[in-house]
């Protein structure tokens, strides 16, 4: 009950209230005790709460990082028709790879009362898998592949997709290999994209040097900044591995944008292979990722969950390797 959430955490119920409905409006010390109390007693709200009683949950919540993403909104599009063939409903929030954030939105889904989340990745706090274990809800990882996990997960094996990209490279003769990844806080993804170059790169005897190896946000206009200041080395890369297909195209645009021959002087690689990539020109070399089917098993797995059934706690996809026309033989092989 609502009175003994407040008693826990040593407030009114007012504040409780607040906490709920207005939480930019509480202090933020009011707000931590708060919700530790509501996760500790697993407190629903009203309506959450007759939802779950009655069984008559339809609503299932989805937290990704942001929708800025074309290849996001896919997943979240097929996600949200599997589930509507089944008479679900979806919730969706974003978090921007805060995982505060992402903890807060998690809370504010659970309030209204969804019976189960799909999550991206599987970096996120341990208080946020307390909160779902707590609430006893259903909830499924996707974009990463981890059969070890104890979290069930739909999704492909990032090391593994990178790795076999940067062998591709190696295999057209490249060996000046620059890599612009995305941001590696908080989003395994990105981190085992990394790990996965770097291990085909020492399976051959070499590394990325320091000055070749480049974070940046997902955008166009970072992915031009970093490609302008890749070429202004004394001895630019030969090709360019690029952690989305965002800042390949960046990356493609400043090539043109420089003179550059693209693949000849410099070739190209990114990773989602978004509707646009294919109609680039040059077209874009890149990985397929199995963006739509990962929301469709998604709905799958969660929609059995709640009627009762055992899916597999774990689904790998394939993301293949789409080889187009900004990749080539390196102009002189090193």
């Amino acid at each position: 009950m609502l009175a003994d959430v407040a008693r826990l955490a040593g407030v009114s119920t007012a504040s409780v209230s607040r906490v709920l409905n207005a939480p930019d409006t509480v202090r933020r010390e009011t707000l931590q005790r708060v919700t530790a109390a509501i996760d500790q007693l697993g407190y629903l709200p009203d309506g959450a709460a007759r939802a779950l009683a009655s069984g008559h949950q339809r609503t299932i919540g989805a937290v990704v990082p942001t929708l800025d993403n074309a290849i996001f909104a896919s997943c979240i599009n097929a996600l949200q028709r599997r589930l509507a063939e089944q008479n679900f409903s979806l919730l969706v929030a974003s978090f921007n790879y805060d995982q505060h954030e992402e903890l807060r939105e998690t809370r504010a889904l659970t309030v209204h009362g969804v019976a189960g989340l799909m999550l991206v990745g599987s970096a996120h706090s341990p208080e946020l898998y307390h909160l779902l274990q707590n609430r006893g809800l259903p909830y499924v990882t996707t974009w990463s592949y981890s059969p070890d996990s104890e979290h069930p997960s739909i999704g492909f094996d990032n090391r593994a997709v990178a790795y076999r990209l940067t062998d591709y490279l190696l295999d057209l003769g490249h060996r000046r290999i620059g890599l612009l990844a995305g941001m590696n806080r908080n989003n395994d993804r990105v981190s085992m994209r990394i790990r996965g170059v770097q291990e085909a790169m020492a399976q051959r005897g070499l590394e990325i040097p320091p000055e070749y190896f480049l974070e940046r946000p997902y955008d166009i206009r970072q992915g031009r900044e970093a490609l302008r200041h890749l070429w202004q080395l004394p001895n630019p890369p030969s090709a360019l591995i690029c952690g989305n297909d965002i800042l390949a195209m960046g990356a493609l645009f400043e090539s043109q944008a420089l003179g550059l021959h693209v693949p000849a002087q410099l070739s190209i690689v990114g990773f989602d292979d978004l509707p646009i990539s294919g109609n680039l020109v040059p077209a874009l070399t890149t990985v397929r990722v199995p963006s739509a089917a990962m929301g469709r098993l998604a709905a799958d797995y969660l929609v059995n969950r709640l009627e009762g059934l055992a899916p597999s706690d774990h689904t790998e996809l394939d993301a293949d390797l789409v080889v187009r026309g900004t990749s080539g033989l390196p102009l002189v092989t090193p």
